[in-house]
């Protein structure tokens, strides 16, 4: 039995979830890399998208990466060497994105309290969004080309909806 949400059904919405996620991630990057350059955004909203883009790095990309780690990586462990290999590349990439994500917040953390300081750390900003491009480029590919579509090869209708309770599940509880 499918049961659907919306327009699809909970078994695609574990899948669905995770590219929006994806989506999400390259977004925050383009906000974050604006941010460092543009020249033309009032103060206030210099604030706000700084502010913005540092929730999203230190509150949900951490949800994103959990998904990874507990629910998808358990899932698909020991089903295909391709895959496999992936995983393994999927969990160092991830131990390997903490610093660079790290330098993003600070440097936000520290625009959304004082925007009028944009220029003195849009270059910092700027270097630590090209460190964070370089880091999420091939990773997200690897993902979207190898580790996603092993979900709809691996894991039947019920898996994948009850991985999509899982993901909603962990994002439910973050939100208390």
């Amino acid at each position: 039995m499918q049961t659907h949400t919306g327009t699809r059904s909970l078994a695609e919405e574990a899948v669905a979830v995770l590219l929006e996620c994806h989506g999400r991630i390259r977004s925050f990057i383009e906000l974050a890399a604006r941010l460092a350059t543009s020249e033309e955004t009032g103060m206030e909203e210099v604030a706000r998208a700084a502010a913005s883009v540092r929730r999203y790095f230190a509150e949900a990309l951490p949800l994103h990466a959990r998904d990874e780690e507990e629910s998808v990586l358990p899932r698909l462990a020991g089903r295909d060497r391709q895959v496999d290999a992936a995983l393994v590349t999927m969990h160092r990439d991830h131990a390997g994105h903490a610093l660079a994500v790290s330098h993003v917040i600070a440097v936000c953390s520290e625009l959304a309290a004082s925007p009028e300081r944009r220029a003195e750390l849009g270059p910092a900003l700027a270097a630590a969004v090209a460190t964070l491009r370089e880091h999420f480029s091939y990773h997200l590919v690897l993902e979207e080309e190898v580790i996603f579509p092993a979900l709809r090869t691996f894991l039947g209708d019920g898996a994948r909806a009850d991985l999509a309770r899982e993901l909603r599940a962990r994002r439910d509880h973050s939100s208390r």
